[in-house]
């Protein structure tokens, strides 16, 4: 799959060094071509908004909210306001400027909130994103800090099968030189302004590594889970949502070799 203003705009190979337990380099690898696709940031936006309104549940308000009461407008030549007024008091109700009143323009459920996006788009956005990651600039333009030499990370897929601690995993990030992303991370978190921080979201994190490894549920991702701002993604699923947070591409991403290979088989692309 090759688009005409794809071959316009394409990279050359991207080889990247292939790092052990201790940090060293033990070879080279090519990355897949899908990291070769240019970075288009308004497709990898467009992307992002549709898979992110996708998980919005449709919201709405019951037909009769602030309308069940007695109140009726006195009408004319009473030498009160013409609002709606409860049965036998003054007190006024039902209209939208009263206390207890029904909303003037509540949500409705029928309103669209996910936004469309061609299967093609969706997947050009995904490999668009996915080849931000190996662009130092726009990594550390994202915020990002380390002190690797390339990237993505990657690392062979049986030095993680022996991290089975967070102190481990740990110390391999450090190694790697990627760990300092994780301190940012820890350091800029903050308490949310607002009433949000007594709805279940107290703290806002900022973003920090993305590991693309084979098994979500591994030893490895169980170790580094906890750690503030990472996340976790098998390469079958990885999405816009994992790689560009916010629409922003340029994600620190560390990737096993066997995931490598699996993102070369998820996306097939011929290209020159």
């Amino acid at each position: 799959m090759v688009y005409s203003w794809m071959a316009l705009y394409l990279e050359d190979p991207v080889v990247v060094p292939v790092y052990s337990a201790e940090g060293e380099k033990t070879g080279e690898t090519r990355l897949p071509d899908a990291f070769r696709v240019p970075v288009r940031v308004d497709l990898i936006r467009r992307v992002f908004l549709s898979e992110f309104t996708m998980r919005l549940q449709p919201k709405g308000r019951d037909p009769r909210a602030g309308k069940r009461t007695t109140a009726r407008s006195l009408g004319a030549h009473h030498g009160v306001a013409r609002v709606p007024r409860i049965r036998g008091s003054l007190r006024a109700a039902f209209a939208p400027m009263t206390v207890g009143g029904r909303l003037a323009h509540p949500p409705r459920v029928e309103k669209r909130i996910h936004e469309e996006v061609n299967r093609r788009e969706k997947i050009l956005g995904t490999m668009s994103a996915l080849a931000a990651t190996a662009k130092p600039d726009l990594v550390r333009a994202r915020g990002h800090v380390f002190t690797a030499e390339t990237v993505p990370v990657v690392v062979d897929s049986s030095v993680l099968e022996a991290v089975t601690k967070t102190k481990e995993a740990v110390s391999l990030l450090e190694k790697l030189g990627i760990y300092s992303d994780v301190e940012r991370a820890r350091e800029k978190t903050r308490v949310r302004a607002g009433k949000g921080k007594r709805r279940g979201r107290r703290l806002k994190k900022p973003k920090s590594i993305l590991f693309i490894v084979e098994d979500h549920e591994s030893p490895f991702a169980r170790a580094v889970k906890g750690l503030p701002g990472v996340d976790v993604a098998e390469p079958r699923v990885v999405s816009v949502l994992e790689l560009a947070p916010g629409g922003v591409p340029g994600r620190l991403t560390l990737i096993t070799t066997g995931a490598l290979q699996q993102l070369a088989e998820r996306f097939r692309v011929t290209l020159p």
